[in-house]
């Protein structure tokens, strides 16, 4: 039977981490994931991994393998060469819990901080209406499994000294899914610019590389909301037609102000729909 050889991250806060090497005897298809379960079972029962769906749809088994964030569920042992040891270790933007675990509740604090859904205060749920062409833009958006991958990836995260400055890649996801939305009415541009940092994002898109789901982070979601929060508080043509018309601070589309757009034909329309937060 064929053999795979894991190097894999062993230590908790405090002490010494260290790399131990594990011999795992290899079936048709395994991945990752089934070797660490091999090695729990078979060699060290204390060993503390993440995991729930084993199915890339929960996001909870996220690591970095061979120093690439991945989801140990979704990474097979076939893709590695014959003989070369893979290194199986945490997340390394989050706070060690112990072995492969690591601390991912910053990422909720950040999620509190977001103005959620905010629909048309005088129009009652069950009269939303939208074109599929309204919203498609927003739908891969929802794809998001919370991984955290693109969090672990963004190296102005991983440099453990602006995460109370910046967002990450994650939440200028869901922001953007907000903002697009074609009813919601809250304005979110000045969050983006101050609180979320969305200025400090370099688009060198290491995120949209690791996205399990192959959202397209960089282009779709933070290209268009940095271009938004330009528009309204750097470009000095658009200052001055703003201050001419006054028209102040209004945002572009799904901004507060806006007008819940009117369906152009009742063919096609979605029914109701829940909240987007």
């Amino acid at each position: 039977m064929a053999e795979a050889r894991l190097s894999v991250f062993r230590g908790s806060p405090g002490e010494p981490g260290t790399f131990v090497d594990f011999v795992v005897p290899v079936e048709e298809g395994m991945v990752v994931l089934d070797a660490l379960h091999w090695i729990q079972a078979n060699l060290a029962p204390d060993l503390a991994v993440r995991w729930n769906c084993k199915a890339a749809k929960c996001g909870s088994c996220s690591a970095e393998v061979n120093g690439r964030p991945s989801l140990t569920c979704k990474t097979r042992l076939s893709d590695f060469e014959p003989g070369e040891t893979i290194t199986v270790e945490p997340m390394r933007a989050f706070p060690l819990i112990r072995d492969l675990v690591t601390d991912v509740s910053w990422n909720y604090e950040v999620n509190r901080r977001i103005a959620p859904f905010q629909p048309p205060a005088d129009v009652p749920q069950e009269d939303w209406r939208w074109q599929q062409q309204d919203i498609e833009r927003v739908q891969e958006f929802r794809k998001c499994i919370e991984c955290f991958l693109c969090q672990d990836v963004c190296h102005v995260l991983r440099n453990h000294t602006t995460e109370n400055e910046f967002i990450g890649p994650r939440f200028l996801v869901r922001v953007a899914g907000l903002e697009m939305h074609p009813i919601d009415q809250a304005d979110r541009l000045e969050f983006l610019k101050d609180d979320g940092g969305v200025g400090y994002c370099n688009i060198t898109k290491c995120c949209t590389e690791v996205c399990p789901e192959h959202i397209k982070i960089t282009d779709n979601a933070i290209i268009p909301l940095k271009e938004r929060v330009a528009d309204r508080y750097y470009d000095p043509i658009q200052m001055v037609w703003r201050k001419l018309t006054g028209r102040g601070g209004e945002g572009q589309g799904g901004s507060a102000g806006a007008t819940p757009p009117e369906p152009s034909s009742p063919e096609g329309q979605a029914g109701s729909a829940g909240s987007s937060g």
